[in-house]
């Protein structure tokens, strides 16, 4: 399940630290922090949640090896029976007997190989049923769909009694997933506080490096635990919120257009104004001045209207004030109460001309991403497309809207999703994308530098270049925008109060 190396020795004298720097036990947890398994091994894509496996596949591959057992048992039973013909005429066919039987020899083993292959992938598919079947308990428990907790349980109690080493298989996958998820960010914890404490003392690198790494590995633990950051598909925000003031801001123009202003419709030139790539959309993300939230509308060529929408992320640390998108509003929509950035939001959507039932493409960033995460499960729109950029939570959208998700194992704002769902979610084609932004820790680092925006656009940028297969439906969302006839941009500023 895991290809993670076994850890160094921490008492070998070839791994000792440098004399004068960390004394033995100082040592060990300098070691522990820099050789604590980690995934920096570049840009890694996958279909989406953390055990994103095809029961179905695994199935079918099965059928296929006992399909293939069977033709290996049909050859070999002509070639027995070719050996024995052979046996007539022993006097001149020795040698083609020998072969035979070697060849029989060889179609036994690859039986008894191919059977055992189609069981392997058989418990796997059970084991992984499993491992999906108690994500959407979870989900159901949270949702107060006693019913289907119901229905799930017991589906679980056949499969546990029918296939108890399927049953330990998916114990060790959760178990694994629950320790592993946030190994990155333990690490940096904990190379993170030794330095930090290795400024003051030997020993209180033991105790800073230590206490940050336990500290981290018990908060990522009970973020996966209580599934506080993730978004069931009946996830539904509660309480009221405002009243705010939502104004349109002059708009500048997208990457290679030629005029700028609240409304910008360029005639058949739609390739100037639809973002054409991943890297394209956090350049168009608000959050610079004024704006918070971007509305473009593109008339396509049926006459049909599709919308993009952009969300800002977090620009204040306030908890209250003028600025709807500050903590408080991070908080609220954690928490899954309303917020003031939400409702600002949807008036920005309503003063854009954007209807419930209307085609959309949400991309946000940060607590733009929670608030578009909700709008796609209680917005009434036509969500297409969702693109969460370095999101607290993990929105289970349904099987019509495209879901891509970019996030840094190093980012503590990306963590708060406690790893994502344990089943992919979204539409075919949906994908993951993750990496490690800055591998390397320092007491100089900048405030939370793997959840800056330029890092994240960093990452799309290298989502673009990709030539993974997965990347490929989010490319034929920016194919099908660039059809636009024409494309009216809005910029929305907000304040809390009613003006």
């Amino acid at each position: 399940m895991s290809d993670t190396k076994p850890g160094p020795n921490l008492v070998d004298p070839e791994l000792a630290p440098e004399v004068g720097r960390l004394g033995p036990n100082e040592g060990a947890i300098g070691l522990l922090a820099e050789h604590w398994p980690r995934v920096d091994d570049g840009l890694q894509i996958r279909g989406g949640g953390a055990v994103a496996v095809d029961t179905a596949t695994l199935s079918a591959a099965a059928v296929r090896f006992d399909a293939s057992r069977e033709e290996l048992s049909s050859i070999g039973r002509q070639v027995r029976a070719l050996r024995a013909e052979l046996g007539t005429h022993a006097e001149y066919t020795a040698d083609a007997r020998a072969a035979a039987s070697v060849l029989a020899a060889k179609l036994d083993a690859a039986q008894v190989e191919a059977d055992e292959i189609a069981a392997a992938l058989r418990q796997a598919a059970w084991a992984y049923e499993m491992v999906e079947i108690e994500a959407a308990h979870r989900a159901a428990v949270l949702a107060g769909d006693t019913d289907r907790a119901r229905r799930l349980d017991a589906r679980m109690t056949a499969l546990v009694d029918a296939h108890p080493d399927a049953w330990r298989m998916a114990l060790g996958s959760q178990f694994e997933r629950a320790v592993m998820w946030p190994s990155e960010l333990v690490r940096q914890a904990t190379q993170w506080g030794v330095a930090v404490g290795g400024e003051v003392s030997d020993p209180g690198s033991v105790v800073v490096g230590g206490a940050a790494g336990l500290l981290t590995l018990g908060g990522a633990a009970a973020v996966g635990l209580s599934g506080a950051g993730l978004l069931s598909r009946n996830a539904r925000l509660s309480g009221t919120a405002g009243p705010v003031t939502v104004t349109p801001v002059v708009a500048g123009p997208p990457a290679g257009a030629t005029s700028a202003g609240v409304a910008f419709a360029p005639s058949r030139s739609p390739a100037s104004v639809a973002p054409q790539s991943l890297a394209a959309v956090t350049q168009r993300m608000p959050g610079a001045g004024d704006s918070r939230v971007r509305v473009e509308r593109y008339t396509m060529p049926d006459g049909s209207r599709q919308y993009a929408v952009y969300l800002a992320g977090m620009q204040s640390f306030d908890v209250g004030g003028e600025e709807p998108w500050d903590n408080a509003s991070n908080l609220e929509l954690y928490a899954g109460q309303r917020s003031d950035s939400y409702t600002a939001t949807q008036a920005a959507l309503a003063q854009a001309g954007v209807q419930p039932g209307d085609a959309v493409h949400l991309f946000g960033f940060s607590q733009g991403a929670m608030i578009a995460g909700h709008l796609a499960l209680e917005g009434g729109y036509d969500t297409q497309t969702l693109v969460s950029i370095g999101s607290p939570v993990d929105t289970e959208v349904g099987s019509d809207t495209l879901s891509v998700t970019l996030r840094h194992t190093d980012d503590p704002v990306a963590g708060l999703a406690g790893g994502g769902h344990a089943a992919p979610v979204g539409a075919p084609g949906s994908f993951v994308a993750e990496r490690v932004f800055d591998p390397d820790v320092g007491t100089d680092e900048p405030r939370l530098p793997a959840h800056r925006l330029n890092a994240y656009a960093e990452t799309a940028a290298l989502v673009d270049d990709s030539t993974d297969p997965r990347v490929d439906a989010l490319r034929d969302v920016f194919a099908e925008l660039a059809r636009a006839e024409s494309v009216e941009v809005t910029e929305y500023a907000a304040t809390r109060g009613a003006g």
